[in-house]
């Protein structure tokens, strides 16, 4: 499995649910797209993702992917891949460049504009209901286009929500919605393209 970090960087709580998921029997992989830097200010985090090299990002994404389908359990078999924010658009992204590599994707508050045909994964998304950062229109968009490439989507809007509410230690979490959030998580994953 593939856990990739929102624009704060590889920060605890990243590494918490990486333990979380390794309890529950998961091979996982947590890249540090952000090369050692975290952030805690919003200000910060958004220049850093504004300032950040699309194609070193996709390509770290990628070699993610690889590295950890070659280290499963099973490397004939794709991988799930879970992200936040950021971490969600590349894991979207991925799917359809990756499709014999990606079986399942989980989104947090995180979209992709791009056609999902040729795409093999099934997703789950979770966004949040007052979320300034993923336009409702953005959301319906993507889908919809995942719907129509044929893919299986399970959306979860979470009422009185803000973006990142399913992180512990950003000022929106919301933990009634992050521990709903996770179970529905863990539902998916155990189910027959993401065991």
């Amino acid at each position: 499995m593939l856990l990739l970090h929102s624009w704060w960087g590889l920060t605890p709580f990243f590494r918490r649910t990486a333990d979380r998921l390794s309890d529950l029997g998961y091979t996982v992989l947590v890249p540090d797209l952000a090369e050692g830097e975290t952030f805690d200010d919003p200000d910060e985090a958004r220049r850093y993702l504004a300032e950040a090299d699309a194609d070193r990002l996709a390509g770290l994404t990628l070699a993610a992917v690889d590295v950890a389908r070659g280290r499963a359990a099973d490397p004939d078999r794709p991988i799930s891949v879970i992200g936040c924010s950021m971490g969600a658009s590349l894991a979207l992204w991925a799917s359809v460049r990756r499709p014999r590599d990606i079986a399942a994707v989980v989104a947090f508050y995180g979209v992709q504009s791009i056609d999902f045909d040729g795409a093999a994964a099934r997703y789950q998304v979770h966004l949040a209901s007052d979320d300034e950062l993923v336009a409702d229109d953005d959301a319906a968009f993507m889908e919809a286009t995942i719907g129509l490439a044929g893919r299986p989507i399970e959306v979860f809007r979470y009422p009185a929500t803000e973006h990142f509410f399913f992180e512990r230690d950003r000022k929106p979490y919301d933990a009634e919605a992050a521990a709903l959030a996770w179970d529905r998580t863990v539902a998916f994953l155990a189910g027959p393209s993401g065991e």
